[in-house]
């Protein structure tokens, strides 16, 4: 398989397992979990799509998102959802300090009026700096925020860590965001 199809495939596998799952008529359980068999059809029907392809998204996924049930008969998204999903995280102690990567154009906003999960259910925290530069490349020039997690969970604000090392939250008020410009060679600027 090409890489751009093995993209499109991802893609389309990302949109059906976190975001629009009935869209293609597959049926997520209460934890996320879809039959692998029914979704290969109903995908395979848009892009090219088969067990082989599903194992290899699953197994180099860079950033680990996917993952099968221990007989591989039932696959998930491990987070990221905006459909409601309880994928089983137990609430953890966050470390100090959690970093969250976006665009600086979103920077007055968040400033304004914190964190929200938006579309999603969880506000997504990365465990160090440089991860967080990478996410908000994604969405043009970075601004990395350093989230104060230990205020947060000391006040009852509750933490899970997916399996992928993604920290997940709820809403944060701007009161627990200190801005850190991101620097491209990975440095940080003065905010």
């Amino acid at each position: 398989m090409t890489d751009e199809r093995h993209v499109r495939a991802s893609r389309l596998l990302a949109r059906t397992l976190r975001h629009r799952p009935a869209e293609l008529g597959v049926e997520l359980d209460e934890h996320g979990w879809a039959r692998v068999g029914p979704l290969i059809r109903s995908m395979d029907g848009q892009v090219e799509f088969s067990r082989e392809i599903l194992e290899h998204i699953v197994a180099t996924d860079p950033k680990g998102r996917y993952e099968f049930d221990g007989q591989h008969e039932r696959v998930r998204a491990r987070q990221g959802h905006s459909v409601p999903v309880d994928v089983g995280l137990e609430r953890q102690t966050p470390p100090a300090t959690l970093y969250h990567g976006t665009a600086r154009r979103s920077l007055d906003a968040i400033m304004r009026e914190g964190l929200k999960p938006m579309s999603r259910l969880y506000v997504h925290l990365s465990p160090d700096y440089g991860t967080a530069v990478n996410v908000g490349s994604r969405h043009g020039k970075p601004v990395v925020l350093e989230v104060d997690a230990a205020t947060l969970a000391a006040e009852g604000q509750g933490f899970y860590l997916s399996r992928n090392g993604v920290w997940l939250t709820g809403p944060i008020a701007p009161r627990y965001l200190r801005t850190a410009i991101a620097d491209p060679s990975g440095g940080r600027e003065k905010p």
